[in-house]
């Protein structure tokens, strides 16, 4: 189904892992996409592969702790594409390390991407949805923010806030016909969390009562659903991609 044609969709952190996916999963349903990265080298490599599948997309180089960065993002998919419908924040890293050896560059570093990141998206991305009428803002927060994993009080942290982040600016933007939700991931099959040590790898997948991790698309897929008209009448709902873990 061409749920997003004719809509222009921003991602962040879409160079690889979920972010990618996500793109993937947009482009099949018909968006023209921004794909934002840090790593400018590998976004061009992604809208190459995006593109050779007869995607439209755009690849803009975003550290989304730069506020000059985000505002510059959203100005050109609105240039680009005439429009900005939907916004993902995507982009993550991690900095993980027990609450004794963090550093306070590591608890900052990893609150600026995620907490501070994702709030300049929704800025600036809401002040031209509000413009347009509507819009959908997509906030990928993670399920270490609801029940805190050790070794991840920044992560945890700053996954937290996102989700109050989400519940106020939906009851700020609803009456603007802007919606905001976000998506709480467990365990996803990418490239880091594969390169975890084998006992860690099995720990965690027991925990999980499908008794398996999730692939970067079935993510793509809720955040589909989110950004489509399929949930235009939620806002500020924050949905579980878990395996039926901590329920």
């Amino acid at each position: 189904m061409d749920l997003l044609e004719g809509r222009s969709a921003i991602i962040t952190g879409a160079a690889q892992g979920i972010g990618l996916a996500i793109a993937k999963v947009f482009a099949g349903a018909g968006a023209r996409l921004v794909v934002a990265d840090i790593d400018e080298k590998a976004a061009a490599e992604a809208v190459k592969e995006l593109a050779a599948s007869g995607a439209t997309a755009l690849a803009v180089r975003c550290d989304v702790t730069h506020e000059d960065d985000v505002e510059a993002m959203v100005q050109a998919c609105a240039t680009e594409f005439g429009s900005v419908d939907v916004l993902v924040n995507n982009a993550g890293i991690t900095r993980d390390a027990t609450l004794r050896k963090m550093t306070a560059e590591q608890f900052r570093q990893v609150m600026d991407v995620h907490l501070f990141g994702t709030w300049l998206g929704m800025k600036y991305a809401s002040l031209k949805m509000r413009e347009q009428g509507g819009g959908s803002i997509v906030n990928i927060s993670s399920i270490s923010g609801k029940v805190g994993l050790v070794g991840q009080t920044n992560y945890s942290a700053a996954k937290a806030g996102i989700v109050g982040m989400t519940k106020a600016g939906a009851k700020e933007l609803a009456h603007l016909g802007v919606r905001v939700n976000a998506i709480q991931p467990g365990l996803v099959r990418t490239a880091m969390t594969e390169a975890l040590r084998p006992d860690i790898w099995a720990e965690k997948l027991a925990g999980v009562p499908m008794g398996r991790a999730a692939e970067p698309e079935e993510v793509g897929r809720v955040a589909l659903f989110l950004a489509s008209d399929l949930s235009s009448y939620m806002t500020g709902t924050v949905l579980e991609v878990t395996g039926g873990r901590h329920m």
